[in-house]
């Protein structure tokens, strides 16, 4: 007899009991009005509606999540971690601001089209090479960050016109009235009865593809239907209440934890526990709210989020994806004309940041250098930071899809630097040594979870995703605080150097100065770990002292450049990818060669930023993450075949 795990039923219990008390002392609060009338229309109106939708929003989302799960046999898949519902996101927003004239189909229909785009392009990147369960996240979860990337564009651009927009897209379940519970209720019923029709063969195909085939099944129209359920429910209601993440991952993993194997018995079990889930964080969001603002149940539902991915990655026993060695590209030689070449290109476009800028007037040029020079010299000291910290973090992995903003290392940087400006209101030139506890705290997270996955590319870049998007969700709560450097803070999140004083400019050019030299030092240690560990043991490397020393610099080097230009910018990943392209094979080459690529780099991007939409500006960060990212795919798949 198969003994029932008591562990998680007591956690469902606790958990349920805390929703319990949380509903009663929201409830009391309305009942405290001073005004009955008040209380009841309250309660008609706004507390029992949000209570509905939430159910029904807990309901759609956790059966998404288990029918990607099982189509997909990956425990990590969510509408939010395979880009699904950033897709239905962007394609709201980019409706509603840039083709208006799209309105006349529906923000449903809108969103659906969004959302069926995201998942053709995922399943386009991810055909040729099966579906591989770290992969599929892995991409997912960059498309996201694509999505996310390009909306927060919008949204700096249109602001006054869209912080409604922002506040809604972040998962919002407030409700004045029934119409979103009526208008949810009948699809809602709908696709699930088509997933319970889907049962039985879903329960086949999670098997294995053969012994469905064998069985008679065709297993290519069963997966397209099940995704075509779970997409469409993904968009339902992303277009009405904004991205919910966490629901569609713990709600299945709570329910296989608890004993339920079956799938059939999953289906009936899932929605419950989510709409439980969606209940208690959102009755969570209302109990904060009086505290900090009005809380969106999904920015704080992706808080809980990212804890649970990284159990689950953490749990996840059976990784298939094999160490990817650093890629030989053709041969090439780095000639002195091509290092010359690229010296004058960096040369010339710092002459053009300083002197050719809209407006054309060449009577306020000098006047206005003494706002240029520092963002220029800002952008080129970061680009060079962090394309140095890329080249010693995939020196010492063997990982050329590593990079500081990848795996977590800006991210971490960032979440301190935030903390500490909200809690304590400290200028961002003050917070070098919080940033850089956070990079290396971020750092060790990466170690446990490599000692646990056998430092595994994709995994430890998964780690970072996963510090990445808890990063995203705190920036968006503190937005909706209302707490005025809220806008700060996130125009410095996306990359915008409008904010660097010639004070944090020449900090900065003194830290790449410093850090840069150093790392140029390690290139004995580099070289030996880039042979193996055991090759360097043999040869009289400390692999404990080296790999400390050289994680700690790129910690250093990656918290300098964060302060400068956010934790977005992907050039950590870029440039030593255009460095080994370029010939510069070499430690030393490939450092200094990537520096000088980096500098580049953000010197344009911080030019562009500043002419491409003139008189607005455009986040750097932003603009070399909406390179990176698709640069990023292209390496993974590269690295598949």
């Amino acid at each position: 007899m198969r003994k029932i795990p008591v562990l998680p039923w007591l956690i469902i219990a606790s958990l349920a009991l805390i929703c319990a008390l949380l509903l009663t002392s929201n409830l009391g609060r309305i009942h405290a009005s001073n005004l009955p009338s008040t209380a009841g229309l309250l309660l008609y109106y706004s507390f029992l509606p949000r209570l509905a939708t939430g159910i029904l929003c807990g309901v759609a989302l956790a059966t998404a999540g288990l029918l990607f799960q099982q189509v997909l046999r990956n425990p990590l898949a969510e509408p939010a971690t395979l880009g699904i519902a950033a897709g239905a996101n962007l394609a709201m927003s980019a409706s509603i601001i840039a083709f208006p004239a799209l309105l006349v189909f529906g923000l449903t229909n809108l969103a659906l089209a969004g959302a069926a785009l995201a998942a053709l392009v995922l399943y386009l990147l991810i055909a040729r090479q099966g579906l591989d369960p770290l992969k599929i996240i892995l991409t997912g979860m960059v498309i996201s960050l694509y999505g996310n990337c390009v909306n927060t564009l919008m949204v700096l651009f249109n602001h006054d016109y869209l912080s409604d927009l922002f506040s809604w897209q972040a998962g919002s379940l407030n409700q004045n009235g029934w119409s979103v519970t009526q208008f949810l209720l009948l699809p809602v019923l709908l696709l699930m009865a088509v997933s319970l029709l889907l049962a039985r063969p879903l329960m086949l195909i999670g098997l294995s593809d053969q012994s469905a085939g064998a069985l008679g099944l065709s297993v290519t129209k069963i997966r397209v239907a099940t995704l075509a359920v779970a997409v469409a429910l993904s968009a339902l209601i992303t277009s009405q209440v904004g991205i919910i993440g966490f629901v569609g991952l713990a709600a299945p993993a709570l329910v296989r934890l608890s004993g339920v194997r079956r799938f059939t018995q999953q289906l009936f079990c899932v929605p419950l526990a989510g709409a439980g889930l969606l209940t208690l964080v959102d009755q969570l969001a209302q109990f904060l709210s009086p505290a900090g603002g009005d809380l969106p149940a999904g920015a704080l539902a992706g808080l809980l989020s990212a804890p649970l991915m990284l159990m689950l990655l953490f749990r996840q026993h059976n990784p298939t994806i094999a160490a990817a060695p650093l890629s030989t590209p053709a041969i090439r030689t780095l000639t002195r004309a091509h290092l010359t070449g690229l010296l004058l290109l960096l040369l010339s476009s710092l002459a053009v940041s300083l002197f050719l800028n809209r407006p054309l007037d060449t009577t306020a040029v000098w006047q206005l250098l003494e706002w240029r020079w520092p963002r220029m010299l800002g952008a080129l000291s970061a680009g060079a930071m962090l394309a140095v910290a890329g080249v010693l973090i995939q020196r010492q992995s063997g990982n050329p899809l590593a990079s500081p903003e990848l795996l977590g290392i800006s991210s971490g940087a960032s979440l301190m630097v935030v903390l500490l400006v909200i809690l304590f209101n400290q200028p961002l030139v003050q917070l070098f040594p919080a940033a850089l506890a956070g990079s290396l705290l971020a750092i060790f997270s990466l170690f446990m979870f490599g000692f646990r996955s056998g430092f595994q590319p994709q995994a430890m870049v998964m780690v970072g995703l996963c510090l990445t998007n808890l990063s995203m969700a705190l920036s968006i709560l503190l937005l909706m605080s209302g707490d005025p450097r809220a806008m700060m803070l996130l125009n410095w999140s996306t990359g915008s150097t409008a904010g660097i004083t010639a004070e944090r400019a020449m900090w900065g050019a003194t830290q790449a100065l410093l850090l840069i030299p150093l790392a140029l030092l390690l290139q004995r240690w580099v070289t030996l770990l880039s042979l193996g560990h055991q090759t360097a043991r043999a040869l009289g490397a400390g692999l404990r002292r080296s790999n400390m020393l050289i994680l700690l610099l790129a910690a250093a080097l990656t918290a300098g450049g964060t302060l400068l230009i956010g934790p977005l910018s992907f050039v950590g990943l870029i440039a030593p990818q255009l460095a080994r392209y370029s010939g510069a094979y070499r430690f030393v080459q490939q450092c200094l060669v990537a520096a000088l690529y980096g500098a580049l780099l953000m010197v344009i991007a911080d030019w562009l930023g500043r002419n491409i939409a003139w008189p607005w500006p455009v986040s750097a960060g932003l603009l070399c993450a909406l390179i990176g990212a698709p640069w990023f795919l292209w390496l993974l798949i590269k690295s598949g075949k």
